[in-house]
């Protein structure tokens, strides 16, 4: 069986989410938005790697406030950068060499299912490159800067981007290795950085169920998604679980 290392990215400043405290913390029923995004992988056989990549000033609270609980499940825990790329550069320093593939996942997509992470695990495997992705289902509108509408986009083989994305350990180096500092400036996602190096990145469908926390208003939704599944045990908690929480 493949060996997956799994890259949790919880580097960002949560502009958008508003208020102190940063998304990633937020709780949904008591436990903090990023845990809630460990547990859909702590478990998996062929996962033999988690890293958790945190903001410098977040690193004093992870230790102290969720220290023990990520020693106890095997979470590293590395220090991220000020862009996404930087980020995921310094994790992918801290991968282990038994990892034939790296996983990338946003710490802030904390309602991600067991069966598509199987599916997209799965294609990388076949194709060296698989992501998560949702068909655009919305009507889509070009517009000018002062919000005019300027033109009608066809949603025909339109797809929303998610996470995990999952590519070959070689790949992934031999890619950010390859990346300039203007292009690691302007790359949202890591399969934008694999695509630039040549490779050819397939798409597993997904469903909008797989929500990126970006507002507080996501945080209620994502409750309500998670409290609508059947409850699963999580066996890597910890003695401190009841108190930390």
């Amino acid at each position: 069986m493949p060996k997956f290392c799994v890259i949790l990215a919880a580097a960002g400043k949560s502009e958008r989410f508003g208020g102190q405290e940063k998304k990633t913390f937020a709780k949904i029923d008591g436990r903090p938005v990023f845990l809630r995004s460990i547990e859909a992988f702590v478990n998996r056989d062929e996962i033999s790697q988690i890293i958790l990549a945190v903001a410098p000033e977040d690193m004093g609270e992870m230790k102290s406030s969720y220290g023990a609980n990520l020693g106890f499940m095997g979470v590293k825990l590395v220090e991220g950068g000020a862009r996404r790329s930087d980020t995921v550069q310094k994790a992918l320093a801290a991968v282990s060499e038994d990892a034939e593939f790296v996983a990338i996942h946003d710490a802030a997509r904390p309602c991600l299912r067991g069966d598509r992470i199987d599916a997209v695990f799965a294609e990388a495997q076949q194709s060296g490159g698989a992501i998560l992705a949702a068909p655009i289902v919305g009507t889509i509108k070009r517009v000018s800067e002062t919000l005019i509408v300027d033109a009608t986009v066809s949603r025909d083989r339109l797809f929303e981007a998610q996470t995990p994305q999952v590519f070959k350990k070689e790949w992934l180096l031999d890619a950010y290795q390859k990346l300039d500092d203007a292009a690691a400036s302007d790359v949202t996602d890591d399969a934008e950085v694999v695509e630039r190096a040549g490779h050819a990145v397939s798409v597993v469908i997904s469903d909008r169920t797989n929500i990126k926390i970006t507002t507080k208003g996501d945080v209620t939704l994502a409750g309500a998604i998670l409290k609508a599944r059947p409850n699963k045990p999580v066996r890597k908690f910890g003695a401190f679980e009841e108190a930390q929480w």
